[in-house]
């Protein structure tokens, strides 16, 4: 059965590679970017790959809430479903890492950014449906503070951090949503997989694309992963694993969660 998939971040990278591999078998996609040359030429890359694949672009720069938000309202336009929300885009180098509002702009991007556009697309997620959050094998605890930008951060701090905060709201969500669906899954897609984030931040090619792509292709259509919601899957590991113990912890998830809501309460969209 076909499904419906959004896919942030999706012009390069382990996005476009999963994008791909989804076209290829038929699959409805809604192909998310920041540039409009990157998107058309993607259009056409996944269109020659499977004629019969939908493939639908939207526009929007995630460390804008504002854009956030009207990407969410563009597909709720044209879609009264969403099987699957793949939240892949993020950031880890930046030459200004401070958004206008004064905000640590990788966790606006990797942690707030799904966070919303998660909650306003949750009404068209089926009780089946998915939620697939990219994670990290880097993850360290979230300072509060760098969160709401008080203090600063370098880029492997930012990111990691920024990567556990993602982890620790997927597992309140699973918790929140239950047995309601859909599910809310963390993934490791593997590390040092040959993306320009990691090209740019370690100077190194890196892996095959594809071995994280596959991992993503699988949690969003599987049957691997129907009972998966509140988990984390490992692909270093090649299997579900524990995340840091911070993303375990209840009351740190809701504290995050407060955190984020404060967040986006001062922000103007």
């Amino acid at each position: 059965m076909t499904k419906t998939v959004l896919i942030t971040g999706s012009t390069d990278g382990i996005g476009l590679e999963t994008a791909k591999m989804l076209a290829g078998s038929g699959h409805t996609l809604l192909v998310h970017g920041r540039s409009a040359a990157k998107l058309e030429q993607t259009e056409k890359t996944l269109t020659a790959i499977h004629g019969a694949a939908l493939i639908e672009t939207y526009r929007a720069d995630l460390s804008r809430i504002s854009n956030v938000e009207a990407l969410a309202t563009a597909v709720a336009k044209r879609h009264s479903k969403l099987d699957v929300l793949i939240n892949n885009a993020g950031v880890y180098k930046t030459p200004n890492p401070r958004t206008p509002e004064g905000y640590d702009l990788r966790f606006i991007v990797n942690t707030v950014a799904p966070f919303v556009l998660t909650k306003r697309l949750l009404p068209l997620l089926p009780r089946e449906g998915r939620v697939i959050n990219l994670s990290s094998a880097a993850q360290q605890p979230v300072d509060l503070d760098a969160l709401a930008g008080r203090t600063a951060l370098d880029d492997s701090q930012a990111y990691a951090q920024s990567k556990l905060a993602l982890t620790m709201w997927t597992f309140h969500l699973a918790r929140t949503l239950a047995d309601t669906g859909p599910a809310a899954i963390a993934v490791n897609p593997a590390s040092l997989l040959a993306t320009k984030m990691v090209k740019d931040a370690f100077g190194t090619e890196g892996n095959d694309l594809r071995v994280g792509a596959d991992i993503l292709v699988r949690a969003a259509t599987s049957d691997e992963f129907a009972d998966a919601s509140g988990r984390y899957f490992d692909n270093d590991q090649r299997r579900f694993a524990l995340p840091h113990p911070d993303a375990l912890d209840a009351g740190k998830n809701q504290r995050l969660v407060q955190a984020i809501e404060a967040m986006l309460a001062e922000i103007d969209v």
